[in-house]
């Protein structure tokens, strides 16, 4: 299988390569603030499946933070298209940068829900965790 996508612009695209990937629904604050307010919607996918095709993403990391993500977004529109999580060796890729978002099934779970906003909802029956899902 192959998903492409990118930014709002144009500027920056990418291609998945290999199985439809799986994801979640992240309600942390700083999810909500790159979303606008409301939960991340994110496929996790292996780093051989992931490649840029277009353009180079320009890279955030909180400086005060010990051991911060790595937000990756273009420079020219300044959409977020991927996250880097130290321990998590999958790329974080937006949903909403998909070029056909629908073509995926949805999240399979969703974290950190103790840090979302009252007017949240998460989806019925969905598995849900305050944090981050034990390991397995």
């Amino acid at each position: 299988m192959t998903l492409e996508g990118g930014c709002y612009c144009g500027a920056l695209r990418y291609r998945i390569q290999g199985p439809m990937p799986k994801g979640g629904l992240c309600y942390c604050r700083a999810c909500q603030h790159a979303s606008g307010g409301g939960p991340n919607a994110f496929a996790l996918v292996a780093p051989d499946s992931f490649t840029w095709t277009r353009g180079t993403p320009s890279q955030f990391a909180r400086p005060d933070l010990p051991a911060p993500v790595i937000r990756e977004f273009c420079p020219a529109c300044g959409t977020q298209v991927t996250t880097l999580r130290p321990g998590q060796p999958k790329r974080i890729v937006k949903i909403g940068t998909l070029d056909q978002a629908q073509d995926w099934p949805g999240p399979g779970f969703a974290i950190f829900t103790a840090e979302k906003a009252p007017w949240h909802h998460l989806p019925p029956g969905l598995p849900a965790f305050e944090g981050l899902p034990p390991s397995r």
